[in-house]
């Protein structure tokens, strides 16, 4: 009896159970290798990841709107119907173009998915359990989906050198098992709010809540922070097997050794957030991380260490910061916001990797790294002098007076 107590509520175990169901963990560790397989060159693979980098800016907002208008699951059964298709095209796609396509489909996929996910458990929260425990929650559920995704990893690469196709078939069965559980979890959005809110409703408060302090300069330091880090991610396999020197077949443990670091960081997230507060966590971590990464080029044997703090910190703040964005809403147009945030984050990838890799080709990767670190904190200088970011105050109701 005593262990039933424990167990979380149903509502939350069918949430994890839907983090575990949604993870990449099976084509992460083979995709760059798919794509050669199936004689793609690594400027095409470049384009597609720009691609995808721009359908989610231009995707987020329509697809936050659709889960606001037609419900969060909604939204979240359409994202998994996507990427489940994109995978199952893997399988027999040949040429550019249809890559190109899936491409599409992926990035759709993931849209309607951000956001709407968030939103989905905060409104379940306020509703059932309680709103403050989002960050708790949310950082549990990112640890279950990461745990299911070291041992998925595992597995990869075995499924990988029996038929190169088998890692999409069974990512896609597992994609295909999340629609059963969204179809158990509770819908969240209101039949009024369905049909009294329009797009052009909902775009005034979208506009009215980024553009008063704090979450404006909020937006813009995480939108850098995400930036810096998706960036920084691109030079961890030339570093670690070619400024470092481990061999080749020692990445696979070692991407799944962060990702065990990543849901632990993610899975104490609450409790980060509880001894540090809300602001200070997500002030202060980045700027740590930007030192390690502007040290690297000093100290290059401290590039590993780094990348284990880069994704650590990733997995940390991220939670934290959908729950403090996620306080600055209204249930009408909650994922819209959470999209939008997502979609500011987004639009700093977009210049980001290309200018990166400029220098790292002009120079060395270690220092493409170190330019990261020195950006992100010369940014922050600047968004510090303009306005201070995650301050205390909470925006006011729609139409209230300032």
């Amino acid at each position: 009896m005593r262990f039933d107590r424990r167990l979380p509520p149903a509502v939350l175990l069918k949430y994890y159970l839907y983090q575990a169901t949604t993870t990449f963990g099976f084509v992460t560790p083979v995709f760059t290798l798919f794509l050669l397989w199936r004689d793609l060159t690594y400027t095409q693979i470049g384009t597609l990841g720009s691609v995808s980098a721009v359908l989610v800016v231009v995707g987020e907002v329509p697809t936050g709107y659709v889960g606001d208008r037609f419900g969060r699951r909604a939204s979240l059964l359409v994202g998994s119907a996507f990427l489940a298709l994109s995978l199952l095209g893997f399988l027999v796609a040949q040429s550019f173009s249809a890559f190109v396509a899936l491409y599409v489909l992926w990035a759709l996929g993931l849209a309607f998915q951000s956001g709407s996910d968030d939103a989905w458990l905060y409104e379940v929260l306020d509703a059932r359990l309680d709103a403050n425990q989002f960050t708790h929650v949310r950082g549990r559920g990112a640890s279950v989906n990461q745990w299911a995704g070291v041992a998925t990893m595992l597995v990869s690469g075995v499924l990988y050198d029996s038929d190169p196709r088998l890692p999409f078939l069974v990512a896609a069965a597992l994609l295909g098992c999340s629609l059963l559980v969204l179809v158990s979890m509770p819908a969240t959005s209101s039949r009024t709010d369905r049909e009294e809110n329009t797009l052009f409703d909902v775009l005034p408060v979208l506009r009215r809540r980024l553009t008063v302090p704090p979450l404006r300069s909020t937006i813009v330091y995480l939108a850098l922070f995400f930036g810096v880090t998706s960036a920084a991610n691109t030079y961890v396999q030339p570093i670690v097997t070619g400024t470092i020197g481990i061999p080749e077949t020692s990445l696979g443990p070692l991407y799944a050794g962060f990702t065990v670091l990543t849901a632990t960081a993610s899975y104490y997230a609450g409790a980060i957030e509880a001894r540090l507060s809300t602001k200070w966590t997500l002030v202060l971590v980045p700027v740590v991380v930007s030192v390690f990464l502007l040290g690297s080029v000093l100290v290059p044997v401290a590039a590993l260490p780094t990348f284990a703090l880069l994704k650590a910190a990733r997995s940390t703040v991220s939670p934290i910061a959908s729950g403090y964005v996620n306080d600055h809403a209204d249930a009408v147009g909650r994922a819209t916001l959470l999209s939008a945030a997502s979609m500011a984050y987004a639009l700093v990838r977009v210049p980001l990797k290309p200018l990166t890799g400029v220098v790292a080709d002009a120079t060395a990767p270690l220092t493409a790294l170190a330019c990261l670190g020195g950006l992100f904190l010369a940014c922050a200088a600047v968004v510090w002098l303009w306005e201070t970011p995650v301050g205390d105050s909470t925006p006011q109701p729609d139409g209230a007076t300032e």
